[in-house]
């Protein structure tokens, strides 16, 4: 695919559909009336001009439903082994051709899964729809005679299903039908005993996500029906959560002894979360409203999520959340979330470490973002590293940021190869793209830092109206952002680009216009090249230079005249640090 070429979406969804949650009068429901078709669709239609993997070993087996018989036979050990790769400054700057020409390859291996002509209706075991009894019963012998027949699909037809957990299996289908909606319980004792999961980067026993699976191959979630979480009673717990599971993570207390599932814990279940599968499709429905992070596979291989609709504005109701995954598409989605839209995870601190497994060859194109904190979000867990993302054809109005990568500064983790093209920005909340290793909101103690770090990253052709900040960089003194390059960007925005502890940045026909303050405001940045841009009209300073141990930014082939002053230097920047040429 081009750059030329135009953004494409399909099925565009009338506000009227979208009503999921306590009625139309409920919060979701307004928040899909900021969805004017007409407008998003002409948004969309605009142009836009401008590895080989290697599977670490993971944790052990452990059961999907914990029991104390279990625990009893279960030898309390675990290995704990730390990651976290220094800054490797001989390393070139990206290819960002030869890196998408790598895509094919990566699309010819996530292959949706296909299921046996077998339809097993809902109601033919005993569901009833509109009805307030839970059908629980129902879902979990529909699913049990699919696959005990070599597999197919569970059907759900037209009308309104009360349930608790689902719990799907090998070569099973989950299709919701037009007109249907699965309305899920908020009793939390319906959603026990206890399942594997991972919740936020740390792996533990807690309540069972509302659609669940575990070491399955070839499952799937389709049809255009709606998933309604019912999760306002889960949002009371956010101010209740305490940090036990994270400082168990931190210790290496043994997973099997991580046992939560109690109001006093607090700890949200996802939504949608399949852990360890293989060949997934989810595909064509909407979902709201969930406990906490809305679609989360974990240690998934071969994953395709496509005309997915995440509307939902509870807390930490992140849309999708891939978590330690390999092979994935994510495709022509839409997302207004309570938090971020696409956020690729790996595991948290020593927990992440542990476990080892990367979130890697990643693909996501033409999707649209109303409203989250960012539109393709890294981080804050990501311990195990990411690498080898791919972005492209994908619009944002009025999320917060377009593209976000973020860390502690002691959390490891490597983050590298990404590249990002054809965005179309507009109205951002905060900045258009941020790469910040000082993220505070975690305040939980590392018994063992590292830094994270961020290298080998392409952002080419944005044009973004409207935004605070056009992009914003702050890498560490032990870990500077790396070997980062910026083509062809058309920003407008308050402030420009302001970056600190950084090197090997590139920024290749990036025209921005500021209201405020230089263009570019750098501190201790080294090896810097800035060429083929022009100073906007009214520049004061166009690039302003900090750090004592700042040098080589070289201004080339690009128009200045403009500005009332090329660039300025600070205390104890040496004279030769910045050249024109």
């Amino acid at each position: 695919m081009t750059s030329s070429t135009r953004f494409w979406r399909a099925g565009v969804l009338a506000a009227a559909d979208l009503g999921i949650g306590s009625g139309s009068k409920g919060r979701l429901a307004r928040r899909c009336k900021q969805f004017p078709s007409p407008d998003r669709r002409r948004f969309l239609q605009t142009p836009c001009r401008n590895p080989l993997f290697v599977r670490p070993p993971g944790s052990a087996t452990l059961p999907d439903v914990i029991s104390p018989a279990w625990l009893a036979s279960v030898p309390l050990a675990l290995a704990l082994a730390t990651s976290g790769a220094a800054p490797d400054a001989s390393r070139p700057a990206p290819d960002a051709a030869s890196a998408w020409a790598g895509v094919p390859a990566i699309l010819e291996r996530i292959v949706p899964p296909t299921f046996p002509p077998r339809d097993f209706h809902l109601t033919a075991f005993g569901a009833v729809a509109d009805d307030p009894n839970l059908c629980t019963a129902a879902f979990q012998a529909a699913i049990a005679a699919c696959q005990a027949a070599g597999g197919g699909r569970v059907v759900v037809p037209a009308g309104r299903f009360h349930t608790g957990p689902i719990h799907l299996k090998s070569n099973v289908e989950l299709h919701l039908s037009a007109g249907a909606e699965l309305l899920f319980s908020d009793r939390f004792e319906d959603y026990l005993p206890p399942v594997f999961v991972r919740v936020g980067g740390v792996e533990l026993y807690n309540y069972s996500p509302l659609i669940y699976a575990r070491d399955c191959v070839n499952i799937a979630v389709t049809g255009p029906g709606k998933l309604n979480g019912n999760a306002k009673a889960w949002w009371d717990w956010k101010s209740r959560e305490t940090r036990q599971g994270f400082e168990m993570g931190a210790k290496g207390v043994p997973v099997e002894q991580r046992v939560f599932g109690t109001p006093e814990a607090a700890i949200r279940p996802s939504f949608l979360s399949f852990v360890s599968c293989t060949n997934i499709l989810l595909e064509g429905f909407t979902i709201g409203s969930g406990p906490n992070w809305t679609i989360h596979p974990i240690y998934c291989v071969n994953t395709t999520i496509r005309r997915v609709n995440v509307l939902t504005d509870g807390p930490n109701n992140d849309g999708i959340d891939p978590d330690s995954c390999r092979d994935l598409l994510i495709e022509d989605c839409t997302f207004s979330t309570g938090d971020d839209c696409v956020v690729l995870k790996s595991g948290y601190n020593e927990d992440g470490w542990r476990v080892g497994r990367p979130t890697e060859n990643v693909i996501l194109r033409r999707c649209f973002s109303r409203r989250g904190h960012g539109g393709l979000v890294i981080g804050s867990e990501m311990s195990g590293g990411v690498r080898n993302v791919f972005m492209e054809d994908c619009a944002f109005e009025g999320t917060d940021r377009a593209v976000r990568i973020k860390s502690r500064a002691d959390r490891g983790g490597v983050v590298e190869n990404i590249f990002v093209r054809n965005l179309r920005v507009k109205h951002m909340r905060r900045e258009v793209v941020i790469m910040n290793m000082d993220y505070t909101s975690d305040r939980n103690q590392m018994l063992t830092p590292t830094p994270p770090v961020f290298r080998n990253i392409v952002i080419q052709n944005i044009t973004a109206e409207g935004a605070p900040t056009a992009i914003l960089l702050a890498g560490l003194e032990a870990s500077p952002i790396q070997n980062i390059r910026f083509e062809n960007l058309t920003i407008a925005a308050m402030q420009g680009v302001v970056a600190s502890q950084v090197k090997g940045l590139s920024f290749d026909g990036v025209n921005i216009t500021t209201a405020r303050g230089p263009v570019f405001d750098l501190r201790h940045a080294r090896d810097i090249v800035i060429q083929r841009t022009v100073a906007p009209a009214g520049t004061d300073v166009f690039l302003k230079l900090e750090g004592a141990n700042s040098a080589n930014v070289r201004i080339t082939r690009s128009d200045l005249s403009a500005a009332r002053q090329p660039f300025a230097t600070g205390p104890g920047v040496a004279d030769d640090a910045v050249t024109l040429e």
